[in-house]
């Protein structure tokens, strides 16, 4: 018989309904009878002894909340009867303490990989091209379409195919209302060109201009970043001239970054050229001779603890702390025992979490840090009229994360149990092996552009709702929480964990078989879904106010 209900820690006083419940049955856990008074529905939490207005609500083994008004044994946790609450935090002395995994499975494996000349190691080889200033997107879309299809990046056109049988219909004469809404065939996609070179990339943005200084300056680290990321071969970029975020400013930066870059960069000033058409055949025909040289790379084996991998959620629910976010956790603590980067993000969605988290910090520096960035950032809510609290989504709620706390630590699982080496603020690129804390929204997008930006080279992103989206030189894995998401959703899932819901795997299992994913998406033998999707999100974190 399935388990029907799950105690995520000893000493919770909340048990998570696997399956929707009844009010007035038994559920059995670990040989204790209990009684829902309430229907519980799949994912949400039921409390296993009576409340009272002013109790605690331990969940993962941590304060989570305060429970508002007297709720019965069996009762159902709403917004209503509860509210966010979290544990001070501090930093403790002398409490690391970690057992690495086994990784015999693994241990001498490699994978292919792009190797760039200062010994970092890419799990794709892209051309990047950037604005320095909001006026150039338009450039750079025309640029896109006129690259990406000859060159065989565009993919199979359905959709617009699907407008063209709409069209045909519609001259007809007929009942648009009537026709099948089913898609046209796949075609198979022209072959690349360039066989070496995965992608041509674009980082269209709202900045580099009209905001403060300061968010200019970030702007161009960030930027930089990315053109010294490993996964990125070679760098055209377009400035319009007069904008804020100056060529020179992110040379600057580049340089601040990396001393030694030495990949192709080649930049284009829209005033100095003139004409729009003199800029755009200008940076086409460099480019395309830029291409010409990176689709000489090839690439060769190297050891798994050359990987940086990001770690992230979105679309959370109720099973993203009990399935794909352990699991997940699991395959980064493999990771770091082969001598890898794992990267966790979103501060927003650590709260809660923080004291266990300093308790991993080996370094006292790193661990104050930490905490520095963490006040920071909540008051910084705070006084924007918001605060951490805020942070869980409807959806988020409707599907059991009833406070900020319980999907925070939920959410820090992705992170699995080894010790804390760096923490690091927004662009502060990762250079120590281990598991690194990278200081970011929980917005999706901008946390994954700022995981990329500290290097990341795969992400793994763990979903229970459904979340379309993806990072322009970062491939993401997005990893479904519940088989019934991954069945409905399935052109956007790559790994399905509701296994582990199942009982059919273990945590460990499923993360030793996410490793495996990963090892074969960084050698180029599978595709995640968001790749083949072109799902190239880029947000910036914009920290100022506009002027």
């Amino acid at each position: 018989m399935k388990q029907r209900a799950l105690k995520v820690h000893p000493a919770d006083n909340v048990l998570v309904a696997l399956q929707d419940l009844r009010q007035g049955e038994t559920v059995r856990w670990q040989g204790r009878d209990y009684m829902p008074v309430d229907d519980i529905a799949a994912k949400h939490k039921f409390f296993e002894m009576e409340m009272h207005p002013g109790d605690n609500v331990i969940m993962y083994g941590v304060l989570v909340g305060t429970v508002r008004q007297p709720i019965p044994r069996g009762g159902l946790m709403t917004t209503a009867n509860v509210t966010h609450a979290a544990a001070p935090f501090d930093y403790r002395p002398g409490k690391v303490r970690w057992t690495p995994p086994d990784v015999g499975r693994f241990a001498g494996r490699t994978f292919n990989g792009y190797h760039r000349s200062d010994g970092r190691v890419g799990t794709a080889n892209y051309w990047l091209f950037i604005p320095t200033v909001f006026c150039e997107n338009r450039n750079l879309d025309i640029i896109r379409e006129a690259l990406h299809r000859p060159l065989g990046y565009a993919g199979d056109d359905r959709y617009g195919r699907f407008v063209q049988r709409l069209i045909d219909a519609h001259g007809r004469g007929q009942d648009l209302g009537r026709m099948a809404s089913s898609l046209p065939p796949a075609i198979a996609q022209t072959e690349r060109l360039f066989r070496n070179v995965d992608g041509i990339k674009f980082l269209n943005h709202p900045g580099g201009c009209g905001g403060t200084r300061q968010d200019a300056a970030l702007l161009g680290r960030l930027l930089a970043a990315y053109a010294d990321h490993p996964n990125v071969g070679g760098v055209t970029v377009l400035s319009l001239g007069c904008q804020n975020l100056q060529v020179q400013d992110l040379l600057d930066a580049l340089t601040a970054r990396n001393p030694r870059f030495d990949k192709p960069l080649y930049i284009f000033d829209h005033q100095r050229l003139g004409s729009e058409e003199r800029l755009l055949t200008a940076a086409i025909r460099q480019t395309f001779t830029g291409l010409i040289e990176l689709d000489r790379v090839e690439r060769r084996p190297a050891p798994l603890g050359r990987l940086s991998m990001g770690v992230k959620c979105g679309g959370s629910d109720g099973f993203s702390g009990i399935s794909a976010n352990p699991a997940v956790g699991h395959c980064s603590d493999l990771l770091v025992a082969l001598g890898g980067q794992v990267l966790l993000a979103e501060f927003p969605e650590l709260c809660g979490a923080e004291q266990e988290l300093l308790d991993r910090t080996r370094e006292e520096a790193a661990a104050r840090k930490f905490m520095r960035l963490m006040t920071t950032y909540s008051e910084a809510a705070r006084q924007a009229g918001s605060g951490f609290h805020m942070n869980p989504s409807p959806g988020n709620i409707r599907d059991g994360l009833i406070t900020d706390a319980i999907k925070s630590a939920g959410a820090a699982r992705k992170g699995g149990t080894s010790p804390v080496e760096d923490v690091l603020d927004y662009t502060e690129p990762a250079v120590r092996s281990g598991l690194n804390l990278v200081c970011t929204p929980g917005n999706d997008v901008e946390a994954t552009t700022g995981q990329a930006a500290s290097g990341a080279t795969l992400i793994l992103f763990t979903t229970g709702l459904g979340t379309p989206t993806g990072n322009a030189v970062c491939p993401i894995i997005k990893v479904a929480t519940n088989s019934d998401l991954a069945r409905r959703m399935a052109d956007i899932i790559d790994i399905d964990t509701g296994s582990v819901i199942a009982g059919e795997k273990t945590i460990e299992q499923m993360g030793e078989d996410i490793l495996e994913y990963c090892i074969r998406a960084a050698s180029g033998e599978v595709t995640p879904k968001a790749v083949l999707l072109n799902q190239d999100d880029f947000i910036p974190w914009k920290q100022g106010v506009s002027l």
